[in-house]
């Protein structure tokens, strides 16, 4: 099994900047491919970015990319995101996840996920 736990959310005037943060914990962290997505009301969970297990291949959705940046510290056993140049439509509950398989961008293949943390973007 693996928690994980998510901070940095919070309330941000458009073109400001927010961290979010991931702790993982109860199994190698180094072993697992981790993402972030996010759900806005009534929208399905979308993926925002995700990296490798060593860190060395980043993937991002087109709407994220120059925006946000996804790193990891496996020392920490902690993936964070970067948030900049925040946007009204990147309000959302953000939530990490965490695959054994292959690292991808795909929802369906992570098996783990955090409880989220809400982002809010004001215009």
């Amino acid at each position: 099994q693996v928690q994980l736990v998510e901070s940095g959310g919070g309330v941000v005037q458009a073109g400001g900047s927010l961290r979010l943060s991931c702790a993982a914990s109860g199994r190698t962290f180094s072993n697992l491919g981790m993402g972030w997505f996010r759900q806005a009301p009534g929208k399905e969970r979308e993926s925002v970015a995700a990296i490798t297990r060593a860190g060395s291949t980043t993937y991002y959705v087109d709407s994220v990319k120059g925006r946000f940046t996804i790193s990891r510290d496996n020392a920490e056993n902690t993936v964070y995101l970067q948030m900049n140049s925040l946007k009204p439509e990147d309000t959302a509950v953000y939530y990490c996840g965490a695959t054994t398989m292959r690292t991808t961008l795909l929802r369906e293949k992570y098996d783990y996920w955090g409880q989220g943390t809400q982002v809010t973007v004001s215009s």
